[in-house]
Formats: C-alpha cells, structure tokens, sequence
C-alpha cells in the first residue's frame, strides 16, 4: 500500500520541528503580534502614532549562497541575509519593517539544521525589531536533491501616507550618497561559486585573511532598514536605492527620472578586498563586477547636498559609515562610474 511516507516526506518530522522552533519564533513577538503560531496564519496590529498607514511588502530569498552556507555547514548568516533582502526593499520606499514570514524549501528535514537556519532568522529579526510572525517548512522528496535547500521570505512594511520615497523628487545637482558594505552581501553567488569554489578550498585561508575561504564569503548581510529610518528622521531623502542584484549602475539607473543620470566617482570609497581577490581569480571585468556586486556600496541616498550631512550623521550612528560617491547629472538615465 502506498503512504505518504513512502514518497520521502516525514509528518512526524515536521511535528517535531514545530515543537523546536515554535518559541524561537514568538520571542520576536511584541504586545502588537495577534497569535496564531501553529494555526494557519498570524497577525500583527499597527503600531501607534500612524494617522494614515501604508502597508507595504516585499519578497526575495538569498539564492545560490545558500549552497556554500549548506556543504559548509556555516548557515548561522542566513537569517541577516534573508532579512537584509526584504526589510531594505522595504527600506528603499520609506517603509519600517515590522513583521516577516519565511519559506524553506528542502529535500528532506534535516531537524538540527532547520532549527539552526530559524534560530539565525530569529536573530536576525530580534536584533531589528522585526517579529517573525512564522513561516513554512516544505519537503520536496525527488525535486530537491539531498541536503540541499532554498530559502526566501516576505516581509511587510509600514510608512505614513505621504512619506513614501518614490524617487520622483531626484533632480540634477542632487548629491548621491552610499552607505558602506564590507562584504558580498548575498548577490552575484553563482559567479562566486564558477570562479572561488572551483579554485580555491573553502577551509583554507582566504587571500590576504586570517578567515578561511567560507567564512569570507558566508559573512552575513548589513541590515540597513534601522539606519535608514533614523537618517530619514533627520532628514528628507529624494530617492532611496537597495544595491542589490545588477550592482550600483542597476539599482541607481532603477530610480532616476527621466532627464536624469548619475556620475559616481569610485575613489571616493574603498573597495573591499574580497571583490578584488575575486576579480583577480576570475580576470572579471571591471564593469562585470560593479554589475554583480555591491562593490561596497550596500544602500544608497540621493538628496539636495545642503541635507547630505544630515544623512550621513544618521547612517553613521547606527555604525554604518557613509560618504559621498557621486551627484545626479543632466541625462537619459544612465549611471557612469569613473
């Protein structure tokens, strides 16, 4: 007689895991979570002191990097990386953060390390004031090959009516600001994983480091969504930007109006070595790494520049340094990097 647990998949496991990670998950809970974990679905209040609330959402995964966090054995960084993805798309429009769900899709259940790959969301998401309001365990015996896994998430965002940041006030002379990324992030793995897995071993040191090859490349995502709110406390902003997939050229040309473009000057931030070492091992063209990776620019603020130190002071006292790259030109939104 056929079973369902014939097929690979494992109730009594998925029991289990809920019974492991259910507290992880409601000790991001504040008095403004409604509960439900365990039920179908959970809720959260809006948070006080909104006139006229904008909910906003977002969704994304950490891709390929999941892959050297699993043979590795190091996915304690995934859970910044998962919230870094959602919680600063959200950021780019204005919007704080307040609650998110997440999806991990797996072969089979790996108990020990599904309740490590929460327990890291859980902190990603107390150490920002996010209540992970739960998630999903999918098992898909035969569709995902042996330990491997996907994980993604969404989160949703709030902002008052009229404090969005649409980007639609960026205008020539406007000053363009980047805030510092001191690693990969979670974008432009498959190019890391064609050119550093195959030629280097992840155990050994990295180039120039005293941390091996893997847990330079695993380090775990900035979470900018905190640092942002407090800078657009101090000051208004004309365009937000995540650097993300497609690097500092895409994500900026993605915000500029029409009759717009950004020059960048690139001395005016280090790079940090892990690109170069990257860049060097695979001969990578310059223009193919700042279309791959964050460069060291992990978020940007496009602003008047009598508001740039404003910005800056609050970027900088969440410990996240913060300069001037570049200023928004006459043109047809494009993005030159000199």
């Amino acid at each position: 007689m056929s079973t369902y647990h014939k097929t690979g998949a494992d109730l009594n496991a998925g029991e289990e895991l809920v019974d492991r990670i259910g507290w992880r998950v409601m000790s991001t809970w504040t008095d403004d979570v409604i509960p439900g974990f365990g039920g179908f679905a959970a809720g959260i209040r809006v948070p006080p002191g909104y006139q006229r609330p904008v909910l906003m959402m977002a969704t994304g995964g950490v891709g390929t990097k999941a892959e050297i966090a699993r043979v590795t054995g190091l996915v304690e960084g995934l859970g910044y990386d998962l919230l870094a993805l959602v919680g600063d798309d959200l950021a780019a429009a204005g919007a704080i953060p307040i609650a998110m769900q997440d999806y991990i899709a797996v072969g089979y259940l790996d108990l020990d390390r599904i309740e490590m790959l929460v327990e890291s969301i859980v902190d990603a998401c107390a150490d920002n004031d996010v209540a992970l309001l739960g998630g999903e365990t999918a098992e898909h015996p035969g569709t995902i090959e042996g330990g491997r896994f996907d994980l993604a998430a969404a989160a949703l965002g709030i902002v008052e009516l009229g404090d969005e940041v649409d980007n639609g006030r960026i205008e020539v002379d406007d000053v363009i600001i980047g805030v510092f990324s001191p690693n990969l992030r979670s974008n432009g793995f498959s190019l890391v994983r064609a050119l550093i897995v195959d030629q280097l071993d992840l155990d050994a040191p990295f180039p120039g480091s005293d941390r091996t090859v893997a847990e330079t490349l695993l380090d775990p995502s900035v979470v900018y969504a905190p640092a942002v709110m407090n800078a657009l406390a101090r000051s208004e902003a004309h365009g937000l930007a995540h650097i993300t997939g497609g690097g500092i050229p895409g994500n900026i040309a993605g915000i500029l109006p029409e009759g717009t473009a950004a020059d960048i000057e690139r001395s005016r931030w280090t790079i940090p070595d892990v690109f170069h070492v990257i860049q060097d091992l695979g001969s990578v063209a310059e223009e193919e790494m700042f279309r791959t990776f964050n460069m060291g620019i992990g978020f940007v603020a496009v602003a008047p520049e009598g508001d740039a130190d404003l910005l800056i002071r609050g970027f900088d006292s969440h410990g996240h340094g913060a300069t001037v790259i570049g200023r928004i030109v006459e043109g047809e939104q494009t993005v030159k990097i000199d």
